[in-house]
């Protein structure tokens, strides 16, 4: 009897398990992701149903539409108040340019809040509206005037971007401004100053090590810019979780 040889079966390649190390990093994102969006809908300020959330080892990718540049920042805020984020990338989409704003209503509109706001001086802060855009210069006192003026300004319906090249005034001369820093740091319940270095030259700041959160990283920040001795602080904080 003649034989015949068979011809074997081939069979497609078995795709590569996923290791356990994989999938725990996928289980931890898909978590992330799922708390990004309940914040998201936690927030006034934001409509979520419009935003799409996705997370790659905890960085966070925005994208969607969104009425304002306010509804921008507090999206983007709320994603950075998430335990596990380790950043933000920011693809969210303003309103279409191609319609150009009245910019005498818009330069009005601009000053008018300025003038108005609580904790923004009535005097010094300029602001220059091109387009959509608005660059605020000027002189002020305390970061956090100049801080409130970019906040106020960034809530006006039609802007889409503020710059601000607001400088502060000439700080007086504090040779212990670096161990003063450190005790605020120290009492503050949200930092955990153990794992943060705080290095002064002049009057500038320099902030390294970690922290668990971007909130963390935000309030050591703050905390930084709060001594009256202080003209920049640089962030060189790094979020583990």
């Amino acid at each position: 009897m003649e034989s015949t040889a068979q011809t074997p079966i081939s069979h497609p390649p078995a795709a590569r398990a996923q290791t356990a190390d994989e999938t725990g990093r996928s289980y931890a994102d898909l978590t992330v992701r799922e708390a990004v969006e309940a914040e998201l809908a936690w927030t006034p300020d934001v409509h979520a149903p419009r935003i799409g959330v996705a997370v790659t080892d905890g960085v966070v990718t925005l994208t969607g539409d969104v009425e304002s540049l306010h509804e921008r920042i507090a999206a983007v805020k709320a994603a950075e108040r998430v335990a596990g984020v380790r950043t933000v990338a920011d693809e969210l989409r303003l309103p279409s340019r191609r319609r150009e704003p009245d910019g005498r209503k818009l330069a009005a509109a601009v000053d008018a809040i300025l003038a108005w706001t609580s904790g923004v001086p009535h005097e010094g802060i300029h602001a220059e509206v091109h387009g959509h855009d608005v660059v605020l210069t000027g002189t002020v006192e305390w970061d956090h005037e100049r801080v409130a003026a970019k906040k106020a300004v960034e809530r006006v319906l039609g802007v889409h971007s503020v710059e601000s090249r607001i400088e502060l005034s000439r700080r007086p001369d504090a040779a212990d401004v670096g161990e003063e820093i450190r005790r605020a740091i120290i009492r503050n319940a949200i930092v955990d100053a153990g794992r943060i270095q705080v290095l002064v030259s002049d009057h500038e700041v320099t902030l390294a090590g970690t922290v668990r959160s971007w909130a963390e990283r935000q309030q050591a920040v703050r905390t930084a810019w709060s001594s009256p001795h202080v003209r920049e602080v640089h962030d060189r904080l790094e979020v583990v979780p």
